[in-house]
């Protein structure tokens, strides 16, 4: 699987084989060990203030309340700034009225509907401006995800987006799918990586975990 243009997708074997293991263990007993090679960049993963900065929090050191069980809020960003033309760049208006201060921020725009396909990486995809990144990172969340190809306008070259919110110790999760399956709020968002030191990114198995009501008097 090969997520960002460019980025080679991961080598996934055997260091040993049940059939190799057979000959050190007593007869019926089996083991399988894998050997997986990938960039860190690879799937659904967080960044962390290490990505983009060499002083800034590596894997081994984020704060885990950052991106576990995490308070979540889904914005809407399906149309960029909600003026209805299909703007793809998203603008502060698109987060009005919401509580965003310490929670997960994840912008659901919509382009994972092109995930595993050639137009996944287009130029065209939905992005945060920086004007969007200076007024998040006054209003504090514990991290901000996206379902975009980049949380960046792939054509910029600064990087706003993520040069703003990680200078901010703010964790970045990109590549995101099926948010359309989550409420506004309600749920709790876990994006937890293994804690490699001096390391900014990797892979996580992203996932909410939303109240749904059992029963008149039992919530899950």
């Amino acid at each position: 699987m090969t997520t960002y243009p460019g980025l080679p997708g991961p080598e996934i074997g055997d260091h040993l084989s049940r059939e190799q293991s057979r000959r050190n263990y007593a007869p019926g007993v089996e083991f399988q060990i894998g050997w997986i090679r990938l960039v860190a960049n690879t799937g659904t993963y967080l960044d962390t203030p290490f990505h983009r900065y060499g002083g800034g929090t590596d894997l081994a050191g984020i704060d885990l309340t950052r991106i576990a069980d995490v308070e979540g809020v889904l914005v809407d960003a399906t149309d960029g700034d909600g003026d209805g033309d299909g703007d793809r760049a998203i603008a502060p208006s698109a987060f009005a009225g919401r509580p965003l201060t310490g929670r997960a921020v994840l912008v659901r725009t919509g382009w994972d509907r092109h995930w595993r396909t050639g137009m996944y990486a287009a130029p065209e995809h939905p992005f945060l401006t920086a004007e969007t990144v200076s007024f998040l990172v006054g209003q504090g969340p514990a991290l901000v995800g996206i379902d975009s190809v980049n949380i960046d306008d792939i054509a910029d070259l600064a990087r706003p987006a993520h040069s703003g919110l990680l200078a901010a110790g703010i964790p970045i999760v990109e590549h995101l799918t099926g948010l359309d399956q989550l409420p506004a709020d309600g749920f709790r968002f876990h994006a937890v990586p293994a804690p490699v030191a001096g390391m900014g990114s990797f892979p996580v198995r992203a996932y909410a975990v939303a109240a749904v009501l059992l029963s008149e008097s039992r919530w899950l």
